[in-house]
């Protein structure tokens, strides 16, 4: 091996890494337009079986079936911020415009009867926290000003809602458009093969996705029955929030029930604990929990059997194995991603022992 071998190999070495490196650079500068494309995809995964409908049931043209799709769809995101925006924004003008100091004595009044009802108040802990004053150290003026950036991050999100329905509307026009890009790498005769296996998993997507779109919504019908007939403020906003929580596996739940007791406490605050706050927070607990037997035990065996074709045990170990590697965005994507591997290795090695238990059922 000579000098001169040697040294072409190190450069080409440098070369690929540095090729790498700018590839993910421009790939972390563009992320907010990654963001878009994948959630664009996933819109028309959901409009997908409309579009399919309107032209091979009802006939209509191309341009004619996603043009009705995007209004239905666009006129559901505009309904849902009609309806979420002006709520978000006149809870964060009330809490912008709150004192401070009332609600830190309202807080600190629920803390003390919280611990005189379960018995917990010695008489030492009551006055070494009362020494302590723990909670004149925690700065509740973060309140209003976590909510008002909220609304102002809300308000810029319009541009990317533009960008996701301009996207969306050419996914749905050009079905094919994703689909060529990628079959560009591919090798001629496995064009045919990938064409299949795309279909499919167009196909299983699109049912999961609207699938989810139903288990969020038989959510935020019972959690908003829930705590509008316990009178808790927001209850709207409050019960789309946990629904939508709820779409994080296993993780999501909790912080939505979390996030239900304490809305729920706050929005008491001034009454008396024992006969107002706990019992009003124990009903709406039981709310949640009849909720989420009912997302366990009937949306999601549903959604799971009919749309990805996979058994309860192996969802549960993708997630955590998503989880484990990629954190909360693992979890989320770990489902779908799954079942577009496995369409693929059922097309291409549907010959290996491992691969046909696994795709017994797609």
């Amino acid at each position: 091996m000579t000098s001169n071998t040697i040294s072409n190999g190190i450069l080409r070495a440098v070369g690929i890494l540095v090729g790498i490196l700018v590839l993910l650079y421009f790939l972390y500068t563009i992320q907010s337009v990654l963001a878009y494309l994948a959630i664009a995809a996933v819109i028309a995964l959901i409009g997908r079986p409309l579009v399919l409908f309107l032209r091979r049931k009802l006939k209509f043209p191309n341009i004619l079936a996603v043009l009705a799709t995007m209004l239905l769809l666009g006129g559901i995101i505009v309904g849902i911020i009609a309806l979420f925006i002006p709520l978000l924004i006149q809870q964060g003008q009330n809490l912008s415009l709150l004192n401070i100091d009332a609600l830190q004595g309202n807080v600190e009044n629920l803390y003390q009867q919280i611990t005189e009802y379960f018995g917990i108040t010695a008489i030492e802990l009551e006055q070494n926290l009362k020494n302590s004053k723990v909670f004149s150290k925690i700065n509740f003026g973060f309140i209003p000003d976590f909510l008002n950036s909220l609304v102002g991050v809300l308000g810029s999100l319009s541009i990317g809602l533009f960008s996701v329905l301009f996207i969306t509307f050419f996914f749905l026009k050009d079905s094919k458009l994703f689909e060529d890009g990628v079959l560009i790498f591919v090798p001629s005769g496995k064009e045919s093969r990938l064409k299949k296996s795309m279909e499919t998993i167009k196909n299983l997507l699109s049912r999961y996705f609207i699938g989810l779109v139903f288990q969020v919504l038989i959510l935020f019908i019972i959690y908003t029955i829930v705590l509008s007939i316990f009178s808790v403020q927001n209850s709207v906003v409050i019960a789309f929030l946990c629904a939508l929580l709820n779409l994080i596996p296993y993780v999501g739940p909790l912080i939505g029930g979390a996030l239900m007791i304490i809305l729920t406490m706050t929005s008491n605050l001034g009454y008396d604990f024992s006969e107002v706050i706990l019992p009003k927070t124990i009903y709406v607990m039981i709310g949640f929990v009849i909720g989420q037997l009912v997302d366990n035990f009937l949306s999601q065996p549903l959604i799971f059997s009919n749309s990805v074709k996979s058994h309860p045990l192996e969802i549960f170990l993708v997630i955590i194995i998503g989880g484990l590697l990629f954190g909360v965005t693992g979890m989320i994507i770990a489902v779908p991603g799954y079942t577009a591997i496995k369409v693929i290795l059922k097309e291409f090695l549907s010959d290996n022992k491992i691969v046909k238990s696994l795709t017994k059922n797609i």
